[in-house]
């Protein structure tokens, strides 16, 4: 009779460890699904704020080039007076 007993404690304590190390992994996935999800989150305001990034560039690209032209039409027009003087 002791021996069924123990037999029953020791299955029972078998399934306490598997019930132990499977509510510690599962909570161990949670947490790095946590971080992947929040990394989720960055990588998607990063790739945002590349996007801004680049449409500034682009802008401020058009913007020099507009300057560059103001500034060749500003010497023609000095020019252009100098020679009328």
């Amino acid at each position: 009779m002791l021996g069924k007993f123990e037999q029953l404690v020791t299955s029972q304590m078998r399934t306490m460890d598997k019930l132990l190390f499977l509510q510690s992994e599962i909570e161990r996935c949670q947490k790095i699904e946590q971080e992947l999800i929040g990394l989720q989150e960055k990588s998607k305001k990063l790739r945002s704020i590349s996007k801004e990034i680049l449409e500034m560039k682009k802008e401020l690209k058009q913007v020099q080039e507009r300057f560059q032209e103001q500034t060749n039409e500003v010497i023609r027009s000095y020019h252009e007076k100098k020679m009328v003087m």
